[in-house]
């Protein structure tokens, strides 16, 4: 099989799908992979760490999606790459389709193979290849809070940590998970005053046991987080319903309760957002002004430290990669229950329940049954 790299076209997306030692191995097992020219540098990884581990260097995307039976990617497909996209062909990426009604059909009708990273639930029933990225954007949400908390931002002038006579900032986490829990950590180390929401009693008890003396946890209602806006300084967006469109927890009136300058980073944007008034930024433009709140709603934050993304990225995802071109995407789906979860999209029909419900499209239930 030849497996394709293309180079990251996002705006800000510095990312690499594979990394040198993942296309020797390809090759090792009889593989081709193609590369596009300056795929990894934003990485640090230049063209030649590929050429010596055996990768073909191409000058375009096109030479790519012509010939690659399966399409490495970090960031959904553009719109320009869905036009390249072949009937069968494996794309393995994060797709987020929840978010995007457009890219959804768009790449139904191209009638490629969708394995969405995002997705893959493993034996333990957690999100293998969804979690190195939520470390990274949950950390790096309360680097972003407090610098847009920052008066020359827009901010309302308040040191995260506060200082000896001076009481820290509160922050209110919505979601648990790997997001929440990280940006949880990183407040309270910061010496925030944190509360962590969540609906999940069994998940609060081990954040309750977990977290240090800083952290409150909450049973997440919509009273709760009412309750709680008025005193909160950032609020972190952290909900997730794997390849479902994030509920709205915080409704623009809500925003009115907050303190003006106040920040919210909305995490779930890659989702739809669970906040009313977000929309995608990016970032060259990270933020904008709603209700005199701060959104922050910049869908590939990993983005931004892409050395340490791309490495933690790609120890995730080459395992899988690996099967699916070892075996072909039919055949490793049928033997690996976690790659069936994966599946969204084949070839023009959507196979994950929440991504056809979101949209109200026809489902085919042919990875449910395995």
């Amino acid at each position: 099989m030849i497996i394709g790299v293309p180079k990251e076209i996002k705006e800000h997306e510095y990312r690499v799908a594979l990394l040198p030692f993942g296309a020797e191995a390809l090759i090792r097992n009889g593989h081709q992979v193609f590369v596009q020219r300056g795929a990894g540098v934003g990485a640090g990884l230049d063209d030649e760490d590929y050429a010596q581990a055996g990768a073909v260097l191409v000058d375009t995307p096109e030479e790519i999606f012509a010939q690659a039976g399966m399409i490495m990617k970090v960031k959904e497909p553009q719109p320009q790459e869905i036009s390249l996209m072949c009937e069968g062909q494996v794309m393995f990426t994060y797709f987020h389709f929840a978010a995007s009604r457009e890219l959804t059909l768009g790449v139904r009708d191209s009638g490629a193979v969708a394995v969405a990273y995002e997705t893959l639930v493993d034996r333990r029933g957690t999100l293998p290849l969804l979690t190195p990225m939520s470390e990274i954007a949950g950390r790096m949400s309360i680097q972003q809070g407090a610098k847009f908390l920052e008066k020359p931002q827009g901010g309302r002038g308040i040191l995260l940590s506060g200082i000896p006579g001076v009481p820290p900032a509160h922050v209110m986490v919505l979601g648990g998970g790997v997001v929440g829990m990280n940006a949880a950590k990183m407040a309270a180390g910061l010496g925030a005053h944190v509360i962590i929401a969540d609906n999940n009693l069994d998940r609060l008890r081990y954040l309750g046991e977990v977290m240090s003396p800083n952290v409150v946890t909450v049973y997440s209602t919509r009273q709760a987080i009412l309750d709680k806006l008025p005193h909160v300084d950032l609020v972190v967006g952290a909900v997730l319903h794997p390849g479902a469109k994030a509920p709205w927890l915080v409704r623009r009136d809500d925003l009115k309760l907050m303190p003006q300058g106040s920040v919210i980073v909305d995490v779930a944007i890659d989702q739809g957002g669970c906040v009313e008034t977000s929309r995608p930024t990016s970032h060259s433009q990270p933020v904008f002004v709603e209700e005199g709140i701060l959104h922050y709603c910049v869908g590939n934050m990993p983005g931004a430290v892409p050395r340490t993304a791309t490495f933690g990225l790609c120890n995730a995802t080459f395992p899988w990669a690996q099967k699916l071109a070892n075996e072909g995407f039919e055949k490793a789906t049928q033997n690996s229950p976690e790659l069936a979860t994966a599946m969204n999209i084949d070839r023009g029909v959507v196979v994950h329940p929440a991504v056809a419900e979101t949209f109200e499209l026809p489902f085919d239930d042919r990875y449910a049954k395995q």
